[in-house]
């Protein structure tokens, strides 16, 4: 992957880790109710939970590229065109609300690991966010497996930073999220938009 397009996803992977989603807001929960320790394991079952619906999107387009490489423009734009649904989606969106927190209990570390992992795994949009932010991004010439280990160690790197700095600073993003989430909303579906707009038309 070449240094430009590299710094483009990375761009793009931070404006989709600080979109408010299942897995942010269970960071930031398990953060005020387990603390920002024991959340790490909350954190490292979506981070895995994410890798492998990257893994299956991208593995799934490999085999669509080897029938046609034009196969990758038309999932350019497909892809360009629902990034700018998403965006008015989220635009839309009303902001997220942290409910009432029960007092904290003492849950295994592999509970609250599996709990993060079936988050990330049960979201049927994740996926076809995938299948339509990856192709962005995928350069036919070269080695798919090479751009996967890019891609997914960036996402990774990127997504648990996100999710744990969420975890611990959970009092103190509560109360922002509640006030100021709709203006949150729409400055990420802002970005979201642009980015369906733009992506298509590079290189």
């Amino acid at each position: 992957m070449a240094l430009h397009t590299w710094l483009i996803y990375l761009l793009a992977v931070i404006g989709l880790a600080l979109t408010p989603g299942p897995n942010s807001l269970l960071a930031l929960t398990h953060g005020a109710l387990h603390g920002h320790r024991k959340a790490l394991w909350t954190v490292c079952g979506g981070v895995l939970g994410f890798v492998l619906l990257m893994a299956l999107s991208m593995f799934g387009l490999a085999a669509l590229l080897q029938a046609s490489v034009d196969a990758l423009i038309l999932l350019k734009w497909l892809g360009g065109a629902y990034l700018i649904w998403l965006g008015v989606q989220l635009w839309r969106s009303l902001p997220l609300q942290l409910q009432s927190l029960a007092a904290s209990t003492d849950r295994p570390a592999m509970a609250l690991l599996r709990q993060g992992l079936l988050a990330a795994l049960s979201n049927p949009k994740v996926i076809l966010f995938y299948g339509a932010f990856l192709p962005q991004f995928i350069d036919p010439a070269h080695e798919l497996w090479l751009q996967f280990a890019v891609m997914a160690l960036t996402f990774a790197l990127v997504e648990g930073l996100v999710e744990y700095g969420l975890a611990r600073l959970a009092q103190r993003i509560r109360p922002w999220l509640e006030r100021s989430g709709q203006l949150f909303n729409r400055i990420c579906g802002g970005l979201f938009t642009t980015l369906g707009i733009a992506l298509p038309l590079s290189r």
